[in-house]
C-alpha cells in the first residue's frame, strides 16, 4: 500500500504590513502561545519583504481592525541574549549585535551535541542560536 503525503498546514492571512506599509499576504509560522492574561499569539511572516511581526490571534478571530491585531514588541519586553544562558520556549529574546528581538519557537542539538535555540527574529528570520555553552 502506497503512503499518502500530507501537505503541510499552512494558514495565510492578510495583515498590514508596517515595513512596506501596505497590506500583504502573512504566513503564520510556529505554534500560538498563550500568554499570562490568556490571550492567544502568533508569529506571522510577510510573504513579500519577510518581516515578522507577533499577532493576537483572539483580536484576528474577533474580526477587530487588522491593525489592532499586531502586538507590539520591544527591547523592554525582553532578556538579552547570551550563549551562556538557558531559554524556554516562549521567551522574547533581544540578540544585541543584530538589533533584533526574536521569540523562540523551539530546542534542538547541534551535532556535536551541543544544545541550541530555535529563534523566529523580526529582521533576521529564523536563526539557530547556542544555549548553556560552557567553557
Amino acid at each position: 500500500m502506497a503512503r499518502v503525503r500530507r501537505a503541510k498546514k499552512v494558514k495565510y492571512l492578510k495583515l498590514y504590513s508596517p515595513f512596506l506599509m501596505r497590506e500583504t499576504k502573512h504566513e503564520l509560522i510556529g505554534e500560538p502561545m498563550v500568554t499570562e492574561t490568556g490571550n492567544r499569539r502568533q508569529w506571522a511572516r510577510c510573504t513579500v519583504s519577510r518581516h515578522s511581526q507577533m499577532i493576537d490571534l483572539d483580536a484576528l478571530e474577533a474580526r477587530q481592525d487588522k491593525s489592532a491585531v499586531i502586538v507590539p514588541i520591544s527591547k523592554d519586553d525582553s532578556i538579552p541574549y547570551s550563549p551562556r544562558d538557558e531559554y524556554q520556549v516562549g521567551e522574547i529574546i533581544y540578540h544585541k549585535m543584530w538589533d533584533d528581538i526574536g521569540i523562540i519557537t523551539g530546542k534542538d542539538m547541534t551535532s556535536n551535541g551541543a544544545q541550541a535555540i530555535i529563534v523566529q527574529f523580526e529582521k533576521n528570520k529564523e536563526k539557530r542560536l547556542i544555549e548553556k555553552l560552557t567553557i
